[in-house]
């Protein structure tokens, strides 16, 4: 057996019980209704009546007016109050009109009006408020990932678009940056989907709070994210980019009791630094040169003269950490700086062991010149 249909639901607030009941004989058969005597009880059922979608009030009420029923409605946090058709039951006061227009009133109609003008009023009111809504829903999604709640692909670009745009007249300049996780596919399949979705978020609360209000995150590619920064010197981009490298690199993130291996990379982009004419060509360009930097090893950044940004090379101690970790692939960059540092130790080594030492000793004697290499290079 078949459900019944569920019929729209109108709001009616006049504080005449037989003005309601005329309406109300006039709608019943083609919406469902409620009915409030003042606008402060219409106000209340409004707030928690969510299945009302259309307002039918008088103007002159006890409590609260028609005014101040309307001035709620278009001020309500809620946009499904705030957005809400209005219909006011009004006479030939101009003035009032003009007041009711003023603060948002969608349509007036008359006391004795007939059932079919009635009927017509609301019917349009409704149509049109849904394709509103409608209308409204298909651009949030244009301009946010339903998942995420980021900035889309194609709204990042927008963004990009208008600031070269503002860039331009101004003699200004805007950067972008392009970012992601190191080795993601590895990542997601050795600790899994929702291990990494859970880094992703954490990743991005850290950016959102790091950011200026005038800069604009959102996805690139896949797991990639992008950032349009207006105004902000390219040197600037990867300054912050390498902030945000260095903690990631250092977090202490675990997984079934074992530490994760993390880092990231990023590519920046500028104009007028690189010679691009659009903001897809600007935002395509940082993302190539994120894809270098996780070619050559990852764990950098690499900006707007096409190499790498220095990154400091870890002190002997910090390599240690790295290895015991099993992080042995953020010193990658570093190995010949390292093997550098180390050889003095290494001939220390095979000098002690000629000499039978005791290994204690011998680990003694190895941390204490470690030390001493480290104080005269920060000497």
């Amino acid at each position: 057996m078949d459900e019944p249909k569920l019929l729209p639901r109108v709001l009616i607030v006049d504080d005449s019980r037989m003005v309601r009941a005329t309406i109300i004989k006039r709608v019943r058969e083609h919406y469902d209704f409620r009915e409030e005597a003042d606008g402060e009880a219409g106000w209340q059922a409004l707030v928690l009546d969510p299945s009302i979608q259309l307002v039918i009030t008088d103007l002159s009420m006890p409590v609260l007016d028609g005014f101040g029923l309307l001035e709620r409605i278009r001020g309500s946090r809620l946009a499904r109050i705030r957005d809400m058709p209005v219909l006011m039951i009004s006479g030939d006061d101009e003035e009032a009109r003009e007041r009711a227009k003023g603060l948002g009133v969608s349509d007036f109609i008359s006391k004795g009006i007939g059932a079919a003008e009635l009927l017509a009023r609301v019917d349009s009111l409704m149509r049109l408020a849904q394709a509103q809504t409608r209308l409204k829903e298909n651009r949030e999604e244009q301009v946010q990932d339903q998942d995420t709640g980021l900035f889309t692909r194609k709204y990042i670009e927008l963004q990009a678009a208008q600031a070269m745009s503002h860039a331009m007249r101004h003699d200004s300049q805007v950067s972008v940056m392009v970012l992601g996780f190191d080795r993601y596919v590895e990542l997601r399949e050795a600790h899994g989907e929702e291990m990494v979705r859970q880094l992703q978020q954490r990743f991005t609360k850290m950016l959102s709070g790091k950011m200026r209000k005038e800069d604009s995150l959102g996805h690139f590619v896949g797991s990639q994210l992008a950032i349009v920064s207006p105004g902000t010197p390219h040197h600037a981009c990867e300054a912050f980019a390498g902030r945000l490298r260095e903690a990631i690199e250092s977090a202490n993130i675990s997984s079934h009791g074992k530490r994760l291996t993390l880092s990231i990379s990023v590519g920046v982009a500028n104009t007028p630094a690189d010679t691009v004419m659009s903001a897809g060509s600007l935002l395509e360009l940082a993302g190539a040169r994120l894809k270098d930097a996780q070619q050559a090893g990852g764990n950098r950044v690499i900006g707007c003269v096409g190499k790498a940004v220095a990154t400091p090379v870890p002190t002997l101690a910090r390599a240690l950490e790295l290895v015991r970790n099993g992080q042995e692939s953020l010193l990658r960059p570093h190995l010949v700086t390292l093997a550098r540092q180390m050889l003095p130790l290494l001939h220390l080594l095979e000098r002690e062991l000629r000499l039978g030492l005791p290994l204690a000793d011998i680990e003694q004697r190895l941390l204490d010149r470690a030390r001493e290499e480290e104080d005269a290079g920060q000497g």
